[in-house]
C-alpha cells in the first residue's frame, strides 16, 4: 500500500477523511494540493461519502453510483463532471502541469491531466483529491447525461402504441349520406387507448412509465377537427346519434381526392413515470387514417 496523507482533505462539496475513494486509471498526488490520499489495494470496505449531502435535483441531468443507486449532481463548480463509469468527479486542470511534470507519463501535450474526487469505492485503485492523465476527456464530461425523462421515453417505445383502431358507420365499401350522423370510435386494447405500462432501465436507473389516451381529435377531411374526449361508442343496430361522438357531414365528398374524405384520428395519451428518486409527465400522440365517400340523397320527383 503506497500512501501519502496530510490531516484533511477539503473539496469543493464538502470534507472527505482519509478513507480513500476509487477511481479507474493512474491517480497521483498534485504537488499544489495541501492534502492527498492515494492508495493501491484490492476494493474492500466502502468509503465513506462527503458529509455535504449530495443529491440529484428533479428536471436535471441525472447521474448515478452505481453501487447504491444514488443519484448525484452530474456537475459541480468544485469537482467538475460525474462520471458514471467510474463515480468519480473531473476537473480539466487549469492550467495544465507543466511539460516535465511526471502525471504527463510521457505523453505530453498528447491528452490533458484532469483533477480526480472520487464517490463510489468499488473501484480501485483510489484517490481523493487527486489527478490524472487521460488520453481523452472521461465519459459524461461536459456532455448531456441521460435523464429520466429519457429513459421514460424508451418505456413509451416500449409499448409500442398505435393510432386508433377507428371505427365508423360509414366503412370504405360503403356510402354515406349528407345530414346523416356518422359514428366515431376506436377498439380498445392496450396499444390503442391503454392504460398500458412498460420498464426501461440504463446503467444505474430504472423508469416505470403507464400510458393512458385521453382523447381522439378526429380530422374529418372537410376543414372539420372533432375532439371527443373518450374512446367513442361503436355503433348498435338502431342508433341514429352517437351519445359520445360523431360528425354530420354537410357536402358530398364527390369533389375530393379519389370522391371520398380523408378521416385522421390522432390520439392524445397521457404518460405517467416515475424513476431516478423524481416522476413527470409526458403527452404523446399517435394518428390512424381511413376514407369516407358521402353522397347526397336524391329524390325523383314524378309530377
Amino acid at each position: 500500500m503506497l500512501r501519502r496523507a496530510l490531516s484533511t482533505v477539503v473539496l469543493g462539496l464538502g470534507m472527505i477523511g482519509a478513507t480513500p475513494a476509487y477511481a479507474t486509471g493512474s491517480v497521483s498526488c498534485p504537488p499544489d494540493l495541501p492534502a492527498c490520499v492515494v492508495t493501491v489495494e484490492t476494493p474492500g470496505t466502502p468509503a465513506q461519502s462527503p458529509t455535504t449531502p449530495v443529491a440529484a435535483t428533479p428536471g436535471t441531468r441525472v447521474c448515478v453510483i452505481k453501487r447504491t443507486g444514488v443519484a448525484v449532481p452530474c456537475f459541480d463548480a468544485n469537482w467538475g463532471w460525474f462520471s458514471n463509469n467510474d463515480g468519480c468527479y473531473y476537473r480539466l486542470r487549469d492550467p495544465q502541469p507543466a511539460p516535465t511534470e511526471a502525471v504527463w507519463a510521457g505523453h505530453y501535450p498528447e491528452g490533458a491531466v484532469y483533477d480526480v474526487s472520487c464517490l463510489d469505492p468499488t473501484n480501485g485503485p483510489a484517490t481523493s483529491g487527486g489527478w490524472t492523465w487521460l488520453a481523452s476527456a472521461p465519459q459524461g464530461f461536459g456532455a448531456t447525461a441521460t435523464t429520466p425523462g429519457d429513459v421514460a421515453a424508451r418505456a413509451v417505445d416500449q409499448m409500442a402504441l398505435v393510432g386508433p383502431a377507428i371505427g365508423i358507420t360509414v366503412t370504405p365499401d360503403k356510402t354515406g349520406l349528407v345530414g346523416v350522423p356518422v359514428w366515431l370510435w376506436t377498439a380498445v386494447s392496450p396499444t390503442t387507448w391503454g392504460p398500458n405500462s412498460a420498464t426501461a432501465s440504463v446503467p444505474g436507473l430504472s423508469v416505470t412509465a403507464t400510458a393512458r389516451a385521453t382523447q381522439i381529435a378526429w380530422d374529418m377531411g372537410d376543414g372539420t377537427v372533432k375532439v371527443c374526449k373518450g374512446p367513442g361508442t361503436a355503433y348498435f343496430r338502431g342508433g341514429i346519434h352517437s351519445p359520445t361522438c360523431e360528425h354530420v357531414y354537410v357536402a358530398s365528398s364527390a369533389g375530393q381526392p379519389n370522391g371520398a374524405y380523408r378521416v385522421t384520428a390522432t390520439a392524445t395519451w397521457e404518460v405517467t413515470w416515475t424513476g431516478g428518486g423524481t416522476s413527470g409527465v409526458l403527452t404523446v400522440t399517435r394518428s390512424s387514417s381511413t376514407t369516407v365517400r358521402i353522397g347526397e340523397l336524391q329524390l325523383l320527383v314524378i309530377g
